[in-house]
């Protein structure tokens, strides 16, 4: 009869229960061999405990507590005297023990793989007396092990990687599975390992777990990862054990088993001959189905009418070989080039070069195309020299360019103007002739660098450049010249023969062997008893005294013409005047006071009490200015006021007015009388050239021109008004013109009025006023004269 898993297992846990009962039956016939044990009264007796090691089936579930064993001393006669007790792991709460009989029971589950055992204690106590009448004595229960536990793989799941094309049996991996039963009790612990997924290309060995390759010549870039499932199973692998399991994820990793090869046998690409050096002409790329490393690519030019004009490198990223250009391209010189080139792998397996050649070649052919370029000069620079002493308009030197295109247009020059701002040359625009267009001086600019242009004919916008460098030649057109303004002075008590000044000359000229200058005294001073020269021959002279003491009173100041000639060809001179003061000195010679008015101060007035009075003169100067200006500034009316700034706030009234006869909105006198007489005030900041105290009539001139005159006028007031702003303002003014019905009231209109006005004081006015005092002064013999 055949036996399922569960029936299987009760039948070994019922085995295992008789094997527990047998055990215990025994157990009650061999006695301790302990230490003899005395009671207090009594003769010595021998322990008499009747125990042995006790086992227990774990993962017992049955209903009832599970007899685990019985304790016996040969002490207990059966008439219920003796009392057991039960100590140590578990008692009271796993174990329990029935105190009349012994007996062991388990109350609980027990599980081995939680605990495999436990220590107890037993006691067996006089009922009566409650004392021991054998010593207390430790036992074992030990948890017997059943197959409840499948192995598990506690590294899982596992990632691994093997090279590509390993040959069958390479390792990949070891798996490795536990089982938490008891491996020194039947088989419940041993594992078996299989393979459920990953065959046939992979296989496990039974006992160790180690995974292997099971085919040959797996090829990463057909299939580059597998997925394995691996099982492990306890019982050896037999019928009813428990199992596992775990995935492995193989990964072939690269090897160099690719060579590269060329998509295309030959490639063709166009650029323009303008392109400039060190650019990209072309990207090319070898296949290699490698990765990484494997499928590093190294390029080269092997050969081809292109060697010295093109190279080849590498892109480390996208491994392509890049193609740039190493010199200028010329279509008119050549049209194309052919460049035969290889790609190979640098580091080849020598294990796959049986697969062939780890190379490749292939032909790249380069189409220059034409481009319209600029005019070319012959040079890149034109070094010219000229004199400064050369005439306007002489040849200076001639520039060359010519149209490097097939076309050959004709080119026309010029000047690029930037580079000559002050236009000291002109060239031909068909020559290329330079010549001058103005005078030219060394002194002022000794080098003149300027770029030609050369334009071609039939495209003006193809302008190519061309660069002159013009040295002007120095001639002797400077005469020599003092080096410095000399303070030369002379001491009172200066002796004959001593030297008060060593001078020296500096000409802008630059001659080739350097400059040589000759001193003298002009003619008219050589016969001189003061001073005399001494050429030293090394472009420095000497002045020298020639008489005994000077003195200020007599002179102060003496002026000393130096003549200077250079050594140019010809020879250039000039004439500097040196001047010498008398000084009085101290004892060593260091000059203290060169002033003669010294001499003409009042005696006993010494200097320090003269600049003293000076001092006291102008600190009262300057307080008597401080108050003046105070009280001058307390006068004067503020020019702007914080409440009404006329820059700010124009007032615009929009009322007419009631006509002629409202007089509250305007003055009508003020706007019809142009000749109002007002306070001829002055501007701090404007000096009037003229002032005026009365205006002329305006009736008999027309409108436009009585506007213009009364504007004009109103802008003189405004000029030296104190009070307007110092700053330009906004003048507005009503006036109506002439015509108005209301006529002038004034009494300056005729001489026929009869205005008792006195207007004598005008006869005081002076000349200006003269006619006015004849015309309106009292006496008539003064109107008639």
């Amino acid at each position: 009869m055949k036996l399922g898993k569960v029936e299987m297992c009760h039948f070994l846990q019922l085995i295992a229960l008789f094997l527990c009962f047998s055990g215990t039956s025994q157990a009650e016939l061999p006695r301790s061999r302990s230490q003899p044990f005395f009671q207090s009264g009594r003769s010595r007796t021998k322990r008499s405990w009747v125990w042995n090691q006790f086992f227990v089936l774990e993962e017992y579930m049955g209903s009832d507590p599970l007899y685990v064993g019985k304790l016996h001393s040969d002490v207990d006669k059966g008439d219920g005297s003796i009392k057991y007790i039960l100590s140590g792991e578990g008692a009271s709460s796993i174990f329990i023990i029935d105190e009349n009989t012994g007996d062991i029971h388990a109350t609980k589950r027990l599980d081995r793989e939680e605990q495999a055992y436990y220590t107890l204690r037993a006691q067996a106590l006089d009922r009566l007396t409650n004392k021991p009448v054998e010593p207390e004595s430790e036992f074992v229960i030990k948890i017997q092990d059943i197959n409840d536990n499948e192995p598990k793989f506690l590294d899982g799941p596992y990632t691994a990687g093997v090279p590509e094309m390993s040959p069958v049996g390479t390792s990949v991996v070891q798996v490795t599975a536990t089982d938490a039963d008891d491996p020194t009790y039947g088989n419940s612990a041993r594992v078996v390992y299989s393979i459920l997924q990953g065959q046939p290309y992979f296989s496990v060995e039974p006992k160790t777990g180690v995974i292997k390759t099971a085919l040959p010549n797996m090829d990463r870039e057909a299939k580059d990862q597998y997925l394995l499932v691996i099982q492990a199973k306890d019982m050896v692998g037999q019928n009813g054990g428990l199992s596992g399991t775990t995935s492995v994820t193989v990964t072939l990793t690269d090897v160099n088993d690719n060579p590269p090869r060329f998509p295309r046998r030959s490639y063709q690409y166009n650029v323009p001959e303008s392109l400039p050096v060190a650019s990209v002409v072309a990207r090319i790329k070898a296949a290699d189905a490698d990765i990484g490393v494997n499928a590093e690519m190294e390029y080269k030019i092997l050969d081809g009418d292109g060697l010295g004009i093109f190279k080849i490198s590498v892109d480390k990223d996208t491994q392509e070989g890049i193609i740039t250009i190493q010199k200028e391209l010329d279509f008119e010189a050549k049209t194309s080039y052919t460049l035969r080139i290889e790609a190979a792998n640098k580091d080849a397996d020598p294990r796959f070069l049986s697969l062939g050649p780890f190379s490749d070649t292939t032909t790249v052919k380069i189409i220059v195309e034409d481009v319209d370029e600029p005019p070319v000069f012959s040079s890149p620079l034109y070094p010219m020299e000229v004199s400064e002493a050369t005439q306007v308009g002489n040849i200076i030197g001639t520039v060359a360019a010519h149209d490097p295109d097939s076309s050959n247009s004709p080119v026309r020059y010029s000047i690029d103007r930037n580079t000559d701002l002050e236009r000291y040359f002109n060239i031909d625009a068909n020559s290329g002739v330079i010549t001058t267009a103005k005078s030219l001086d060394r002194e002022t600019n000794a080098i003149h660098n300027i770029t030609v242009l050369a334009m071609e004919s039939q495209n003006p916008s193809q302008v190519g450049r061309g660069y002159v460098a013009i040295a002007i030649l120095d001639v002797n057109d400077n005469a020599p010249e003092f080096a410095m303004d000399y303070e030369t002075t002379v001491c009172e008590n200066a002796q004959p023969g001593q030297v008060i000044q060593k001078i020296s000359a500096v000409d802008k000229d630059e001659p080739s062997n350097g400059h040589q200058f000759y001193f003298s005294l002009t003619p008219d001073t050589t016969t001189s008893h003061n001073f005399s020269l001494k050429d030293n021959k090394d472009n420095t002279a000497s002045i020298l005294t020639r008489r005994h003491g000077f003195r200020r009173q007599e002179q102060s100041v003496y002026y000393l013409p130096v003549f200077i000639v250079d050594s140019g060809s010809p020879s250039l001179s000039s004439t500097n005047t040196l001047t010498i003061r008398v000084c009085e000195c101290d004892a060593d010679g260091a000059a203290q006071t060169c002033n003669a008015e010294a001499y003409v101060l009042p005696a006993g007035l010494s200097t320090g009490a003269l600049v003293a009075i000076l001092a006291c003169v102008l600190t009262l100067l300057v307080l008597v200015l401080l108050i003046v200006t105070m009280r001058r500034r307390k006068k004067e009316p503020l020019i702007l006021d914080e409440e009404r700034d006329i820059r700010e706030n124009i007032v615009r009234y929009d009322d007419e007015g009631g006509g002629e006869e409202d007089t509250e909105a305007f003055d009508m006198a003020a706007l019809r009388n142009l000749n109002v007489i007002r306070d001829a005030k002055t501007r701090r900041d404007v000096t009037p050239e003229m002032q005026f105290l009365s205006r002329p009539t305006f009736k008999s001139i027309p409108d436009n021109v009585i506007f213009r005159e009364f504007i004009w006028e109103r802008l003189k007031e405004a000029d030296v008004d104190p009070g307007a702003p110092p700053y330009d303002s906004l003048q507005t003014y009503a006036f109506e013109g002439n015509g108005s019905v209301a006529d002038s009231l004034s009494s300056l209109d005729s001489i026929s009025s009869n205005s008792e006005q006195n207007y004598d004081y005008l006869s005081e006015w002076g000349p200006r006023f003269k006619r006015l005092a004849d015309m309106y002064g009292n006496g008539q013999e003064s109107l008639h004269s």
